[in-house]
């Protein structure tokens, strides 16, 4: 659905051609996450009012969000000191899980010994380049700018 002249939103994710941002998920639902990165981007531009793209999405999604719920956490991470093969073996596991195209696991899959490697609560973080591969929420995120991912980063443990 076309949510502004430049912002594609569909059931997975969203393109914004004014920001050149792509941002997909796969798994379980996050949405809201989502919705919490439109808000902020657009913002600035109309003001705490009535963000119309934020509001347009809210309604293609069918979800019940304010914008007043939008508020980033500081997202502390504990890096491992080892990223070793057992590591390694849960992403995969969780990776597996996750229903996402087969091309885009196996350029996961290749990436996943670069990656960066957290360790939380419920599971296990890998930020790679152009990816958040989250192990206790079941979700992969897919985008195309390095900036989404600390936008990304700051709702991944609010919803």
């Amino acid at each position: 659905m076309q949510c502004e002249e430049e912002l594609e939103v569909y059931e997975n994710g969203f393109e914004d051609g004014r920001f050149n941002l792509r941002v997909e998920y796969y798994g379980t639902d996050a949405r809201k996450i989502l919705l919490a990165i439109i808000y902020e981007l657009y913002l600035p531009d109309y003001g705490k009012e009535y963000v119309y793209p934020f509001e347009c999405a809210k309604e293609f999604w069918g979800i019940s969000m304010e914008g007043e719920e939008v508020k980033g956490e500081e997202f502390m991470l504990g890096r491992t000191k080892f990223v070793n093969l057992s590591l390694l073996n849960r992403l995969e596991g969780a990776l597996e899980k996750i229903e996402a195209p087969e091309n885009l696991k196996k350029s996961i899959l290749k990436e996943l010994g670069k990656s960066e490697i957290y360790r939380l609560k419920d599971g296990i973080v890998a930020l790679g380049k152009n990816f958040i591969l989250d192990e206790g929420r079941r979700r992969l995120f897919i985008f195309n700018k390095p900036r989404a991912r600390e936008l990304l980063l700051r709702y991944l443990r609010k919803w």
